[in-house]
């Protein structure tokens, strides 16, 4: 194979982005439609079979209502106590008296998953968060811990009971799952496929269709042309793109 065989080889390899751009294009309706049929069926999937989710959130003051807070020691201590109600908030037997309160039927390690215990940024409050898909259920559990953590943080640290800062109140809408985000996702995965499908068909048909190919594949002039009709095309065959003339 000379130096010009090699230059073709890799001029074929090429990737001309602007006749992608137009096989894109020529198919676009194709494409769009299916990035709809992506869409209504990531809303529909969503809508209907999805459970929806709901957050409710109670939050307490480590500091019960007698305690001063004076001096940067306070202040420090006060920051070493978040951490530490953070972790009794998730402990054992933190939840399994909440789940006794309650009545839940569940276990420890099933409301552990459920349960977020965080302590908000520069803040001596300790947020818990609890999610459910009973609205209803997940402020009570939420209000439950927060009652159970100040009377179990008294308890090991002797002080008295943490204050209340708010309760937990029934969600009206769900948190999750996200309809918009689900929908915009199928959006997204029905126009990608169909671009990839559109593309991986393009670039795996090795036929001849005119003149032009002829030119662009073959380096070869034409004189003239004649119409095929589709069952003679089919059982003559076209030929191969790729294939090289010897001269």
């Amino acid at each position: 194979m000379n130096n010009t065989d090699f230059i073709q080889l890799e001029e074929d390899d090429e990737i001309d982005f602007a006749e992608l751009f137009f096989v894109l294009k020529k198919n676009i309706i194709a494409i769009a439609l299916c990035a709809i049929i992506g869409a209504t069926a990531a809303f529909a999937y969503t809508i209907n079979f999805m459970t929806p989710i709901y957050t409710s959130s109670s939050m307490i003051y480590i500091f019960s209502k007698t305690t001063s807070i004076t001096t940067a020691a306070d202040l420090q201590l006060g920051s070493q106590l978040t951490v530490d109600f953070e972790i009794l908030g998730t402990s054992r037997p933190v939840l399994e008296k909440v789940i006794m309160n309650l009545g839940l039927d569940t276990t420890y390690e099933d409301l552990l998953h459920i349960v977020d215990i965080e302590n908000p940024k520069d803040s001596r409050i300790i947020k818990i968060t609890v999610e459910n898909p009973d609205p209803e259920l997940a402020a009570d559990i939420a209000n439950e811990i927060a009652d159970v953590l100040a009377d179990r943080v008294a308890q090991v640290i002797d002080t008295d009971k943490p204050s209340s800062v708010e309760d937990a109140v029934p969600a009206k809408l769900p948190s999750k799952p996200s309809t918009k985000k689900n929908t915009a996702l199928g959006f997204m995965a029905g126009l990608l496929l169909a671009a990839g499908f559109v593309l991986v068909r393009y670039y795996s048909d090795n036929t001849i269709k005119d003149e032009d190919d002829v030119r662009k594949y073959l380096g070869l002039g034409t004189f003239a042309s004649f119409p095929l009709e589709e069952s003679i095309a089919k059982d003559k065959g076209i030929i191969n793109k790729k294939r090289k003339l010897k001269v």
